[in-house]
């Protein structure tokens, strides 16, 4: 949602869960996931998160507002550019790099999970399935998580074969 913080008095992106109070407990602790992941990373190209919270039993956080629609919206102004194509790619894989290197995978890696803003610069957004090195998938073996298009062979397999930076990579190719 489009929202006003009051306290900075700036808009800002709200994100919630749909269920909201009656969420279950995988979908808070994929929600939780989802925040820590995002807010651990500070980095020019990766949404920030700004606020976290709950009201009346609606957990929610909020990060910058980027209006400027995703990267899916943009796609064809590159068919012609593949220069800035090229440029565009290497900001997206510099912050997935940075998440790399603070153990955080996206698994998630496609052109709508890709934020651009007024000036064109791309921003990655959405950790809704990230996993953090160390801890567990949430899921069980056999759980498929992701978009099919840009999911990398190891991923599809649900669990059998663990997620690897190099599931990252591909979703970026």
């Amino acid at each position: 949602y489009r929202a006003r913080q009051t306290g900075a008095d700036r808009l800002v992106a709200l994100k919630m869960i749909r269920a909201g109070r009656f969420a279950t407990a995988s979908e808070r602790r994929r929600f939780r996931t989802e925040i820590e992941s995002a807010a651990r990373l500070d980095h020019p190209h990766i949404v920030p998160v700004y606020e976290v919270n709950e009201a009346e039993g609606h957990p929610f956080f909020t990060m910058k507002l980027l209006e400027s629609g995703s990267l899916a919206e943009h796609l064809a102004r590159y068919h012609q550019d593949p220069r800035g194509c090229a440029e565009l790619v290497a900001k997206v894989a510099d912050a997935i790099h940075f998440a790399h290197q603070h153990g955080i995978l996206h698994r998630d890696l496609k052109p709508s999970n890709i934020l651009v803003d007024a000036a064109g610069q791309p921003h990655v957004a959405d950790f809704g399935l990230a996993k953090q090195s160390g801890s567990s998938l949430h899921t069980g073996t056999g759980d498929v998580l992701g978009t099919p298009a840009y999911m990398a062979p190891e991923q599809a397999l649900g669990g059998m074969v663990p997620v690897t930076t190099s599931t990252d990579v591909y979703g970026l190719g």
